[in-house]
């Protein structure tokens, strides 16, 4: 069972890791399958620079909670996914956002599956 949760959250952390670096190297693609399109001056240089950071952070998190086996170092990814579904939900009822449910589903699921591993695959 530990192995199995240990190799799913490794992936996990690799995506989220390659998803930032591709916000750094090919922003229009990762922009454009997230379902948003990519702004223009400072606005790209922010939404670039703020998910490049938010999925790195994200990832580098999870794979050294992994690796040092410290409970604190899953609790980043989890604020993180927990504060972008709430942030989801704030835009569907107050800003006239999408309800983009299938995402703030996935955000949720992985935030609880890293509560899970941060209890039973870390030591403290």
């Amino acid at each position: 069972m530990n192995t199995l949760l240990r190799i799913t959250v490794a992936l996990l952390g690799v995506f989220f890791v390659v998803s930032g670096l591709r916000w750094l190297f090919e922003p229009n693609n990762v922009a454009e399958a997230l379902g948003m399109l990519l702004l223009n001056g400072l606005g790209r240089s922010t939404q670039v620079g703020d998910f490049a950071a938010f999925f790195l952070t994200l990832g580098t998190c999870v794979l050294l909670g992994l690796m040092t086996s410290k409970r604190t170092w899953y609790y980043p990814s989890i604020m993180l996914l927990g504060f972008a579904a709430a942030g989801r939900l704030i835009a569907w009822l107050v800003h006239d956002a999408a309800l983009a449910t299938n995402l703030i589903v996935f955000e949720m699921v992985v935030a609880a599956l890293f509560m899970f591993a941060s209890r039973r695959l870390a030591k403290a």
